[in-house]
């Protein structure tokens, strides 16, 4: 998968009515679950009716190719302004990002990308989603990690990215220790800043 798969969803249009539409399909995802979501279900959650909804993405194929991009516009911003802070590319400051939502996002990131991970195995549109985030996530530990002399950065990388995401299964919202989630955060980042805190 490119490096650079990300930057093609920049491309695409989307209007301000339309990212309404598509900030309620992620909100019945994150909610409800992706199989809650039907494009009579999501123009009954929209306010209007299905034809209108169809003016807006006439097919499910089409409203799934628009969902990817205003998922990828919010994450490639998002890693676009990481590039700008010297902290934040260090191990830790890549561990926080994944760690904490992204700011000001209404993705609902621990909700939603269990569903999308869900999703990936029945719809290609998300697979290919989910390898693009997290190529860039991936590249991000590595390039740092190989600028760090390590002798198994993509080895490395694999691990942090597994030691991250993973909170998302067992203290993500809704989950059952999702009351440990901070201490959960802390403790992963105290194991960070013990193997790479003097990172240079």
């Amino acid at each position: 998968m490119s490096p650079d798969m990300l930057a093609t969803y920049q491309e695409i249009d989307v209007s301000d009515r339309k990212q309404e539409i598509l900030q309620q399909a992620i909100d019945i995802i994150a909610s409800e679950g992706y199989g809650k979501l039907t494009m009579r279900g999501l123009a009954r959650a929209s306010g209007m009716k299905l034809g209108a909804l169809q003016y807006h993405f006439r097919t499910w194929e089409d409203l799934l190719h628009a969902l990817a991009a205003h998922i990828a516009i919010t994450y490639r911003q998002s890693f676009e302004a990481l590039k700008s802070d010297e902290e934040a590319l260090s191990i830790q400051g890549i561990a926080k990002f994944v760690l904490d939502d992204v700011p000001g996002s209404t993705l609902q990131a621990d909700r939603l990308f269990p569903q999308l991970w869900a999703m990936a195995r029945v719809e290609p549109v998300m697979e290919k989603l989910l390898d693009a985030i997290y190529q860039e996530y991936l590249n991000k530990l590595e390039n740092r990690l190989i600028a760090m002399n390590s002798k198994t950065p993509r080895a490395e990388a694999l691990a942090l990215m597994s030691l991250l995401e993973g909170t998302t299964l067992f203290v993500g919202s809704d989950c059952r220790w999702a009351g440990d989630t901070d201490a959960v955060r802390d403790a992963a980042l105290a194991i960070i800043d013990a193997r790479y805190g003097n990172e240079v």
